[in-house]
C-alpha cells in the first residue's frame, strides 16, 4: 500500500483554512492535521519509494462534487455509453471535480433505462485513479411543467410515475440519488412521499405556487433544482417555490454560478436566503470544454457561441463551464471562500448521502483532493490517492 505524506499545506475545512499536513494511505486519508506518525516516518526511512511532500503553503481542497452535470468534452450521460461516461470522468478529474452524479434529460423511459444501466455498471468498475468517481444519478426529467420546461424536450414530458421511477431505480443498480419533479403536476405529492424513501426528491422545472410547493416539501421532497432557473421568480406577494424552499430548513438548493444563468447579485442573495444549504452545480452540457459549434441535448440542437449554449429558439440551455470555474466565479461575486468551497464539497456530499466518504479532508475518507495556487487554480488533482 503506497503511503504519501503531504506537509506544510493550507488545508480547507468548513471552519476555514488550517495549516498542517495529511497522509494518504492507499485510497484513504490518515493523520490529518497531526504530526507525522511513527509509521509514516519509518516507512519513509526504510522505503525509498515512500514520499514526503512539502507543499510550501499551497492550498488543498477536497475534491469538488458536481451533483448536476449532463456532459462535457463532447460526451453526454444520456448517450447511454460506457465511453461517454469515461470521457466525462477523465475530463472532470482534470478540472478538480473528483465525484459526480450525471444528470439525464427528458427522454423516453427506454433510453433512460439504457443510460442508467450503463451508469450502474460503470460505477461498479470503480474508475478512481483515472477519473472522477460516479456517485449516482440525477434523474432530471421527464416529470416537468410544460410552461417551465426550459431546454427539456416537450415531446417526452410525462406525469410523475412512481412505478416507472422504481423500475429505473432497479435498472440503475439502485444508484438514483436525486429525482426531479414539478410539484404542481398530478400525483407529485404522492410521488414525493414514496420516492423520498429511496432518494432525494427535488422540485424542478416548475410553475408551482407557494402552497403547492410547501405541501410537496412536507410530503418528503428536500431539494430545489437550479435555483431561479425554470421556475417563477420570488415576488413579495407570490413567493412561489423559491419562498417555500427557503422557509423549509431541510431543503437544499442548487445554483449555477457561470455568470450567465444567475446574476451575481442573485448569487449573493441565494447564499443569504439558503445559509449553509447551497450546492454549486455546473449543469454542464457536452459542449463544455469544446469549441464553438452545434451540439445535441436530449434530441435537440444546441448552439454554443461566446460561451453561451442556446437552443434554436434562443432558450439558454445548460452551461458550458465546469464546477471549479463556478467556484472561482462565486468567490469573485462576493461569496466567502469558505462558503463557496462548502457549497461545492460538503453540501453536495450530504445531498447524495456520501458525506461519510467524500466532501472533506478527514481521517478515513477517500483521498480525493486538489492542490491549488492561492488563486484556486488547480495544479494537482488526486482521486483515491492517485494523481490524475
Amino acid at each position: 500500500m503506497k503511503k504519501i505524506r503531504f506537509e506544510n499545506a493550507l488545508i480547507w475545512t468548513p471552519e476555514g483554512y488550517l495549516r498542517g499536513g495529511f497522509s494518504v494511505h492507499g485510497s484513504r486519508f490518515a493523520n490529518c492535521f497531526k504530526d507525522e506518525s511513527e509509521n509514516d516516518r519509518a516507512t519513509a526511512e526504510n522505503d525509498p519509494k515512500a514520499e514526503i511532500r512539502d507543499l510550501q503553503g499551497r492550498k488543498v481542497l477536497p475534491g469538488l462534487i458536481d451533483i448536476h452535470i449532463h456532459g462535457c468534452a463532447g460526451a453526454d450521460f444520456s448517450d447511454g455509453t460506457f465511453d461517454s461516461l469515461k470521457r466525462m470522468s477523465k475530463a472532470l478529474a482534470k478540472e478538480g471535480v473528483t465525484s459526480f452524479t450525471p444528470a439525464s434529460m427528458t427522454l423516453p423511459y427506454e433510453r433512460l433505462a439504457k443510460a442508467y444501466a450503463v451508469a450502474g455498471k460503470f460505477r461498479e468498475e470503480e474508475m478512481s485513479g483515472s477519473g472522477a468517481r460516479l456517485m449516482g444519478i440525477n434523474m432530471e426529467g421527464p416529470w416537468f411543467s410544460m410552461k417551465r420546461k426550459g431546454a427539456q424536450n416537450a415531446a417526452w414530458l410525462r406525469k410523475p410515475d412512481f412505478g416507472a421511477f422504481y423500475e429505473l431505480y432497479r435498472e440503475s443498480g439502485e444508484i438514483i440519488r436525486i429525482a426531479d419533479v414539478a410539484p404542481e403536476l398530478p400525483g407529485a405529492e404522492s410521488f414525493a412521499k414514496k420516492a423520498s424513501e429511496y432518494c432525494v426528491v427535488s422540485a424542478a422545472h416548475t410553475d408551482s405556487d407557494y402552497l403547492t410547493a410547501k405541501s410537496f416539501f412536507e410530503a418528503g421532497a428536500s431539494h430545489l433544482t437550479h435555483l431561479f432557473n425554470a421556475m417563477p421568480p420570488f415576488l413579495h406577494r407570490d413567493p412561489g417555490v423559491i419562498g417555500a424552499a427557503m422557509d423549509d430548513p431541510k431543503v437544499t438548493a442548487e445554483l449555477i454560478c457561470d455568470g450567465l444563468h444567475v446574476h451575481p447579485s442573485a448569487v449573493r442573495a441565494a447564499f443569504r436566503m439558503f445559509p449553509g444549504r447551497i450546492c454549486l452545480i455546473s449543469d454542464a452540457l457536452r459542449c463544455a470544454m469544446m469549441p464553438e459549434g452545434v451540439y445535441e441535448l436530449g434530441g435537440q440542437q444546441v448552439f454554443l457561441k461566446d460561451g453561451i449554449a442556446r437552443l434554436a429558439n434562443g432558450t439558454i440551455a445548460g452551461s458550458a463551464t465546469n464546477l471549479f470555474e463556478g467556484l472561482r466565479r462565486a468567490i469573485a461575486f462576493g461569496i466567502s471562500e469558505t462558503e463557496a468551497v462548502c457549497a461545492a464539497t460538503v453540501n453536495p456530499a450530504k445531498v447524495i448521502g456520501a458525506e461519510s466518504e467524500i466532501g472533506t479532508i478527514e481521517d478515513g475518507k477517500l483521498s480525493d483532493f486538489v492542490i491549488c495556487s492561492n488563486e484556486l487554480k488547480a495544479e494537482e488533482v488526486y482521486v483515491g490517492g492517485c494523481r490524475v
